[in-house]
């Protein structure tokens, strides 16, 4: 007979849940929240003292020029885009949190443009 596998979104929600019982975002220090769809990418200053979203960027409204929305280089775009709005607001550190992805390419690329834009993880 043999067991019937997990769908790739049971696991990566089992490895989210893992975390964020580790990770909290306060008003100071929110958490920097990476989601990848299918199309685009998206990232999240969230407070989770308050519970509230302080900001948010998506792949859709920052593309580099002539690149998908897919891209790794438009992911880092997202990444410094989040940084700059983040210092608007005098925000310089951040917990990063992967939400049950692999730290590598679209999600590594998120959290590289922040770094270079300023944010210290």
């Amino acid at each position: 007979m043999g067991f019937k596998r997990e769908s790739k979104e049971v696991s990566r929600v089992t490895r989210k849940a893992r975390v964020r019982k580790r990770i909290k975002g306060t008003d100071e220090r929110p958490r920097l929240s990476v989601f990848r769809s299918l199309k685009y990418t998206y990232a999240q200053l969230i407070s989770d003292e308050s519970g509230a979203v302080i900001v948010s960027v998506s792949s859709k409204s920052v593309r580099a020029d002539g690149k998908s929305s897919r891209s790794v280089e438009t992911s880092k775009e997202v990444g410094k885009k989040i940084a700059e709005l983040a210092k608007a607001k005098s925000i310089t550190d951040v917990v990063f949190d992967r939400n049950g992805y692999i730290y590598h390419g679209r999600v590594a690329a998120v959290a590289a443009g922040a770094r270079e834009a300023g944010l210290n993880f």
